[in-house]
């Protein structure tokens, strides 16, 4: 197996296990009030990231067509997520699935030895394809804490990409 299509299976895996959040996600968590951030703004921050990174460049990347840009942010940033119109979590499988699809595409053409494309990610792309699934598993690990310990509901592991059907 090459290094690229090492890393789109390990994309499919990482992108699988958040889909596994967001499906089991109870409608009632979905968009909690009484979290500080709403589970549904942590799935869409992890996939419009994700979006992002499998360009080349900022000049090369179209955001999704439904993309809110108050919606992107996690952090200082987030309480401007507050004012926008929550996503449904078919509009978030929607977009994941966009993610998907890009992995496949633009993964495999990308010259991994090149610079990230983005001046503040110092590093060649090859690095930024790690650095993408480890944003993807870092908040699919979130969402999934949340589910375990506010409701029980756990995700199974996904090694590799599962087959698509």
């Amino acid at each position: 197996m090459d290094v690229k299509s090492a890393l789109i299976d390990q994309y499919g895996a990482a992108l699988e296990m958040l889909k596994q959040a967001i499906t089991k996600c109870p409608p009632s968590r979905w968009n909690d009030p009484q979290n500080r951030k709403q589970f549904w703004q942590v799935a869409y921050h992890t996939l419009f990231y994700t979006h992002l990174y499998l360009h080349d460049n900022l000049k090369a990347f179209q955001p999704w067509a439904k993309h809110s840009k108050e919606a992107e942010h996690l952090g200082p940033l987030h309480e401007k997520a507050e004012m926008v119109e929550p996503y449904s979590r078919a509009e978030v499988l929607e977009f994941l699935e966009l993610c998907r699809q890009t992995v496949e595409k633009n993964v495999s053409s990308q010259d991994l030895e090149a610079e990230s494309g983005f001046d503040w990610l110092p590093f060649n792309k090859l690095e930024l394809q790690l650095y993408n699934i480890r944003h993807i598993q870092h908040h699919a690990a979130e969402l999934i804490e949340w589910l375990g310990a506010a409701e029980g509901i756990d995700v199974d592991w996904v090694s590799t990409t599962p087959a698509r059907t």
